[in-house]
């Protein structure tokens, strides 16, 4: 949902989401995850551009599911109800880590705001599937990992994905652990017990992962 022009983002294109469409139509796909860069330059923070794509996905790929990974809109829940008012059977954002580390991994972000993301895409879809992610490697201890899963399913979230940081650039924040498999598999037994309905914890695990899988299991769980 982005282009860059002279240095400026440049707005939504309105044929994007008909080119969108028509891909997943012409890869016959069973399963959309969409996703964007934050768009904070927008007053709606590109919720439209996300509704469009999802209603055009339901018109040209009928039949397909559609999951959303969004921002946090700035904590503006008018743009969390425009994306939910198009009806993605998956809603999701990412907390990404641990609110002690917010101030170093996600300046200029709020654990609680993304909370209250979640909390307003699951009252206004309570069917739908409220999913959320984080990374490890960054220095968390894995009790605040398991306080994250806690809080996240006060809030009404069904699926959590939990992978290994792996740093993009020497320009990124450095990995201060590598994770064992044992703690990956811990943190994701822990999560079920906490009433979680699906936690997807392991090295190369992101968020979209094994996504049409999550959905699919998790309709099946609830009949």
């Amino acid at each position: 949902f982005c282009a860059v022009a002279a240095g400026r983002p440049s707005p939504p294109d309105p044929a994007e989401p008909g080119r969108i469409a028509h891909a997943a139509a012409q890869l016959s796909l069973s399963h959309v995850v969409l996703t964007s860069v934050d768009r904070d330059d927008l007053p709606d923070g590109g919720s439209q551009q996300f509704a469009a794509t999802i209603r055009a996905i339901q018109e040209i790929r009928a039949g397909a599911t559609v999951e959303v990974l969004t921002p946090d809109f700035r904590g503006d829940l008018s743009s969390v109800a425009t994306v939910c008012g198009a009806g993605p059977d998956v809603f999701g954002h990412n907390v990404e880590t641990v609110p002690r580390l917010y101030r170093r991994v996600r300046p200029g972000a709020d654990f609680q705001r993304s909370l209250d993301v979640l909390v307003e895409a699951k009252r206004l879809q309570p069917d739908a599937v409220v999913k959320s992610g984080l990374m490890v490697g960054l220095g968390e201890a894995i009790d605040e990992v398991i306080e994250v899963l806690r809080a996240l399913r006060s809030v009404g979230v069904d699926a959590v994905t939990v992978g290994q940081y792996l740093r993009p650039s020497r320009n990124h924040l450095e990995v201060e652990r590598y994770w064992e498999p044992r703690e990956f598999q811990e943190v994701a037994a822990q999560g079920r017990a906490l009433g979680l309905s699906k936690v997807v914890s392991g090295p190369l695990v992101r968020s979209s992962y094994h996504a049409g899988e999550i959905l699919d299991a998790i309709r099946g769980d609830r009949g």
